[in-house]
């Protein structure tokens, strides 16, 4: 029987000052893994951002200290350093207390990002070490936390100085975050989408371990974005920039029509990025449809008789950046890593805003109307004979054996699907001794024959006439595009099983730019993994043998052993029998897996179109740059190295 748990008022625990924030970080910063980590970044860059915005900053650097610590600099108003009415200092008040911050009345930010109030006294709250330097009133001030906020020095005048700004160094706790190794890339990325959002602003990164660093400034920032992100294809219309204000809300949009069949549209309030969309997003669409429906009636290339054009058919090829800026009594997200944006005011500020423009931008460019209309046709005629091929898809679901899979999907016996697994196996030697090893009871194995079909290039309608990709699409039995429902899905976890060298790596990037492409909701839902095959067999006089995954566990192994050994480096997982394979990539109780997320929709945007484009060179470049089949962390984000 169950020890009877005492549940009286002395159950009942007060957590004070930043206690909270210890005990359940993830509800603050979304996780403790590396994006987690990299969260705190974010946090401490957006409140130097929000000094930009209020129009007194003009550069931020950060830094990637040697012992591990970041340190984030402006030149900005500098924190203020009076007493607080509550009778601490106000950097005291600031950096220690939760909810306390310059962005709730109205007087000391007109618009913000961060977690209003909460994410610097977050920050040090998940911090071993936690110092502020301020540059304000021609002095400078140092205040110090430590061990998860404690404070260990009071603010003290050190000396003078005609600077201004504000310097925060904070050193990860590693008892709370399973990694505290930065990326250089990924902040890289991140900072250089910062100084893209906000023109003439200058922002730098310096990595003090690797001796690297980048600087980025520019000046007509949202079309450079814009350009940046539609590069890779040929352009119908030139960036086109909408800039005013309805309801109280700015918006700055910057979009192009390309010949690219795919859409690209990223969300920004207050230069925080919602990678959920939100009101903002809805309110561009429609007004966007809205005026280019309405201008196709008009000038009757569109018929009386004819439906109007769908949203998706005149989104397709569209790049796009919708900012808002909004003021702080009216911003809503849902969620506290404002993910997706709820301010209600925002849908209808943003739509008037893009029609009304468009309207007239329309009128004023006759021809290239007139192409994003004719495109949009097109792409109706594609999207109906896709509906026919995704509803044949439809019509095979519930049968036992759709003919697309005939001799190729070995399935799993049992039925429940949640624990049920499909292996994507490359190769038919691969395929076989996968088939030979698993366990039957939950493990299906679906073998592909050479490489799948690049959803990059082709159209909806193409893929699916592809006979792999149908056997893709029928083995995970959800449907595809519009109609997936993750819901339906056969397997709750379908894992890609390639070869260890840059072959299987471009066969991972195929079958995940499909899953990006046509079915998000599987990764997003984490039911995509990679398996990790070892690269050497060790075996002994005794005959007697281990394996080791990569060439780190090798070195550490040549460190400590003594005895005689055979090393066998597999080439290809054809190489290892059904046995070996069990042992080493399929048994649950041995095996590495890694997780595919999505962190950054902007990253995985740029990686997908550089992995998928024609450029061969710099495909194989990134490859062998950003993919290593180690397992430095038991999650790896699209494409975050």
């Amino acid at each position: 029987m169950a020890k009877e748990v005492k549940y009286d008022e002395s159950a009942i625990q007060v957590l004070e000052g930043l206690e909270a924030v210890r005990k359940r970080p993830g509800m603050y910063i979304g996780s403790t893994d590396t994006r987690g980590l990299h969260h705190l970044v974010w946090e401490i860059v957006d409140n130097s951002i929000d000094e930009a915005l209020a129009g007194y900053c003009n550069e931020i650097n950060v830094v990637l200290e040697k012992n591990g610590s970041v340190t984030v600099s402006d030149n900005g108003r500098g924190v203020p350093t009076g007493m607080h009415a509550t009778g601490k200092s106000t950097p005291e008040v600031i950096f220690s207390i939760l909810h306390a911050g310059g962005k709730f009345g109205g007087s000391g930010y007109k618009t913000s990002g961060g977690l209003h109030g909460v994410g610097s006294s977050v920050v040090n709250a998940l911090s071993k070490k936690f110092k502020v330097t301020i540059y304000r009133d021609k002095q400078v001030h140092e205040i110090e936390f430590g061990n998860g906020g404690k404070l260990v020095q009071p603010l003290t005048q050190v000396s003078t100085t005609y600077k201004t700004g504000t310097m925060v160094n904070f050193l990860p706790d590693d008892s709370i975050f399973n990694t505290t190794k930065y990326s250089f890339s990924v902040i890289s990325e991140r900072l250089k989408e910062s100084a893209l959002l906000n023109s003439g602003l200058k922002i730098a990164l310096e990595d003090k371990i690797n001796s690297k660093s980048v600087e980025y400034q520019f000046e007509n920032g949202l079309i450079e974005f814009v350009k940046e992100l539609s590069s890779e294809f040929t352009p119908i219309t030139e960036p086109i920039t909408i800039k005013n204000a309805a309801k109280r809300i700015e918006s700055e949009i910057c979009l192009q029509y390309t010949e690219d069949f795919n859409e690209t549209i990223l969300g920004f309030a207050n230069n925080v990025k919602t990678g959920d969309g939100g009101t903002h997003i809805t309110g561009f669409k429609i007004g966007l449809v809205r005026a280019i429906n309405d201008y196709a009636k008009n000038n009757k290339i569109l018929k009386d008789k004819d439906a109007r054009l769908d949203s998706n058919d005149l989104r397709e090829g569209l790049v796009a950046i919708v900012t808002v800026k909004i003021p702080e009594d009216l911003i809503e997200y849902e969620g506290q890593t404002k993910a997706k944006l709820g301010t209600p005011d925002a849908k209808n500020a943003v739509e008037q805003v893009v029609y009304d423009f468009m309207n007239f931008w329309l009128i004023e460019n006759k021809v290239a109307a007139t192409k994003i209309i004719e495109k949009a046709i097109l792409a109706r005629k594609a999207r109906d004979e896709a509906r026919k091929a995704r509803q044949a898809v439809r019509d095979s679901k519930g049968k036992k054996t759709s003919r697309t899979m005939l001799g190729k999907l070995t399935p799993a016996q049992g039925r429940k699907k949640e624990i049920n697994e499909l292996y994507l196996v490359e190769g038919d030697s691969a395929g076989g001794s996968a088939k030979s090893g698993r366990d039957r009871v939950f493990q299906a194995i679906l073998p592909l024959r050479g490489k799948v079909i690049n959803s990059e290039k082709a159209k909806l309608n193409e893929l699916l006439k592809n006979e792999e990709i149908q056997t893709i699409i029928a083995a995970i039995g959800a449907g595809i595009g519009q109609d997936f429902d993750v819901s339906d899905i056969n397997y709750g976890k379908v894992i890609i099983m390639t070869d260890a060298d840059t072959d299987g790596a471009h066969i991972q990037t195929l079958l995940l730019t499909f899953f990006y492409r046509y079915m998000k909701d599987l990764i997003t839902n984490k039911h995509i993994f990679i398996a990790l095959p070892p690269l050497y067999k060790v075996t002994f006089a005794d005959k007697k043998f281990i394996y080791l995954w990569d060439e780190i566990e090798l070195n550490d192994f040549n460190k400590v052993n003594s005895k005689k050994f055979e090393l066998q480096r597999y080439k290809g997982l054809g190489e290892m029998n059904a046995d070996q394979l069990w042992e080493t990539t399929m048994n649950p109780q041995a095996r590495k897996l890694i997780l595919v997320t999505i962190e950054d929709v902007l990253l995985a945007e740029k990686s997908f179109r550089t992995l998928m484009g024609e450029d061969a060179e710099k495909r194989k470049e990134w490859i062998q740059e950003n993919v290593k089949f180690t397992l430095e962390d038991e999650q790896i984000d699209i494409i975050n190295n």
